[in-house]
């Protein structure tokens, strides 16, 4: 059975000012369909997102755009994909994806991009959830919030006793890799524990 049948990317509606990181969100894209892993996203075919989907589209992957009905005239909404999910509200979309994913992944972004990790590296945090989330630092975007959580540690914001198992990787053809491999040491958690109980 397969551990990653799905991935959720948490990435950017614009592509911001380094082709780095466009060449990223494509060759994941590609990745994934070459791995068979099915791509969950937010639904829009600009920036770092679309740039995804497409490549994973053209590679022969799976892709599922999830976008609330309210994005009509302030995205243009995917075509083409394998499943689009039109929902009613940001909540429902982010629960959504959740539902449809087995981990999370995020390439550069903004805001929303920001909240989208926050939320799941908080719900790591109060175990509602172990499935594995990578922050992907392509040319070091990401560096700024991982110095951030290391000072929260360093002023015990963050506590030994409810640390965020995090993933990080620098380069694209890391992210899969990780990926599968703490899936894999998570079920292998999971039958010692079962083992245990009998």
């Amino acid at each position: 059975m397969q551990l990653i049948r799905t991935i959720c990317l948490y990435c950017g509606s614009a592509t911001g000012n380094d082709p780095a990181y466009l060449a990223a969100a494509q060759s994941f894209g590609r990745l994934l369909a070459q791995e068979k892993i099915g791509l969950v996203y937010g639904g829009a075919s600009c920036g770092l997102m679309g740039a995804a989907a497409k490549a994973a589209l053209s590679a022969g992957g799976r892709v599922i755009g999830v976008i609330p009905d309210f994005f009509d005239d302030r995205e243009i909404v995917a075509q083409n994909l394998t499943e689009l999910i039109i929902v009613k509200s940001m909540h429902e979309r982010k629960q959504t994806m959740f539902d449809r994913a087995d981990a999370f992944v995020a390439l550069p972004g903004g805001i929303g991009t920001l909240e989208e990790l926050a939320e799941q590296l908080t719900w790591i945090q109060l175990a509602r959830h172990d499935k594995p989330v990578l922050i992907a630092d392509i040319g070091g975007f990401w560096r700024p919030l991982l110095t951030l959580m290391a000072h929260m540690r360093n002023m015990e914001f963050i506590k030994s006793t409810h640390e965020i198992p995090y993933l990080v990787a620098e380069r694209v053809d890391e992210i899969i890799p990780m990926i599968l491999k703490a899936a894999s040491h998570r079920k292998q958690a999971t039958n010692s524990e079962l083992i245990g109980k009998f």
